[in-house]
């Protein structure tokens, strides 16, 4: 069984021969063949909106299932605004289908959606139910501690607010999301009755109590209009924040033509490679993996910056470019493995490990990496080599303006930084690393390498 799935009787996952598949057990049995023989499964497929499988297997005792495969999958710590926008919409309409043909979903985790080819989809097959007559929507609350309140957090607060589901796997608490929105929107109708109303509720009846809140009754009708409003409520939500890093590219110090020297030489190392994988570890808006000319398969971008990461996905979904999945990492904190003994949704770096992409882009990088978050050459060689095969790293030299900047800001402990120069760089990534080319960006000081991992010994 997959560490993640304990947690449903329904069913769980697990991975055979690389391939993630899923058993489905007898409770499950009424619902599935339900789901499957009325068109509901194929309806979904064929928008796009769940994801789809094929069965391998059905016996009295389980069925086996297999999903199409995801080879990366990110959570919803790791979606910027919008994305986490469009993931709440799809639960939204994922439960009004459901109504409309006699289901509903029993929960409305964000953990039930990735992103793949260039859009949010559910990959949760065994979360769907039967719909019994004049019932409440059994997953409200939790939609609202997953999805509700941690998009109301990042309007008025910013999108770092969405990190905080890294710390509640069971979405943020109720009674925390109300205290934390302003006192302004206790006068909002719709505020006060989906998220402080909601909150006292909470608070009133403790967790023995919730067979009372199972016997209110609530008209098809009356949850659809619900849902309604949510949507379009949820859809108008923007953010408030302005990027640091939402327009690199107009204030960096390359002129068009060291812009474009670089672009060449990472196409030409790629296209030599024939790269298909790869990800770009603070890759902004995507501009370098768009400028790739040769097919990929899979291009990871991921940026701290929520803006670019929100523009970067807007731009993909524009350009049909379903091979780019963008989203938010800090690489000086990337996310951690958490839920029960850590292993319910694995670290970013047990994830891209297996995903084990071709080549690494680390451009316009490593000075912060060195001289913002302190981090040695090594410490940095090392952790770029546990996942490449080949990475591509641009090494600005002392004098270009962002390290002479990054320096200054030091103030009286510059000096301790004065293994920053290109020989320590080479000392230290050779350790874990082959130089194959290294190539000098004219009109610049910056130098672009080509390196290979060691073979383990």
């Amino acid at each position: 069984m997959h560490s993640s799935s304990f947690r449903d009787p329904s069913g769980y996952v697990f991975i055979e021969e690389g391939k993630v598949k899923r058993i489905i057990n007898p409770i499950y049995f009424k619902q599935y063949f339900a789901l499957k023989n009325s068109g509901f499964f194929d309806k979904l497929f064929k928008n796009k909106l769940l994801i789809t499988h094929k069965e391998l297997s059905i016996t009295d005792k389980e069925i086996v299932i297999q999903p199409e495969q995801i080879s990366f999958i990110t959570y919803p710590y790791e979606w910027s605004f919008n994305q986490y926008k469009e993931a709440a919409l799809l639960t939204l309409k994922l439960q009004k289908y459901s109504l409309e043909h006699g289901f509903s979903l029993k929960d409305a985790s964000s953990f039930n959606i990735t992103f793949y080819k260039g859009q949010a989809i559910f990959i949760d097959t065994l979360s769907f139910d039967f719909y019994v007559d004049n019932s409440p929507w059994r997953a409200y609350k939790q939609f609202v501690n997953h999805f509700f309140g941690p998009l109301l957090l990042a309007h008025y607060h910013g999108a770092q607010s969405l990190k905080m589901m890294s710390n509640f796997i069971d979405g943020i608490p109720t009674k925390m999301i109300a205290s934390m929105l302003p006192f302004k929107t206790k006068l909002s109708p719709f505020l006060y009755s989906n998220v402080h109303l909601l909150s006292r509720f909470v608070d009133k009846y403790n967790e023995d109590k919730k067979e009372d809140t199972r016997r209110t009754t609530l008209s098809k009708k009356g949850q659809l209009n619900i849902i309604k409003t949510l949507y379009n409520y949820i859809k108008k939500l923007s953010l408030k924040e302005q990027s640091e890093w939402g327009n690199y590219y107009n204030k960096t110090n390359y002129t068009d033509k060291t812009f474009k020297l670089k672009s060449n030489i990472t196409n030409s190392w790629i296209n030599k490679l024939k790269i298909k994988t790869l990800i770009d570890l603070g890759g902004n808006d995507g501009t370098f993996v768009r400028l790739i000319n040769s097919d990929l398969n899979h291009a990871l971008v991921c940026d701290i910056d929520n803006n670019a990461v929100d523009y970067n996905y807007r731009t993909t979904k524009e350009n049909k470019e379903h091979y780019m999945t963008p989203f938010v990492l800090d690489i000086l904190n990337p996310s951690p493995s958490i839920g029960f003994n850590n292993t319910e949704r694995f670290s970013f770096l047990k994830r891209i490990q297996q995903f084990t992409p071709d080549a690494t882009l680390a451009l316009a990088l490593i000075h912060h990496i060195s001289l913002s978050g302190n981090v040695t050459f090594e410490m940095s060689a090392k952790f770029f080599a546990s996942f490449s095969k080949h990475l591509i790293i641009e090494f600005p030299q002392r004098g270009d303006s962002w390290v002479e900047h990054l320096l200054n800001s030091k103030a009286e402990f510059k000096e301790h930084f004065n293994f920053y120069n290109q020989e320590s760089f080479e000392n230290a990534y050779t350790l874990f690393f082959d130089i194959i080319e290294k190539q000098i960006i004219n009109d610049s000081k910056r130098v672009m390498y080509l390196l290979k991992v060691k073979d383990v010994k």
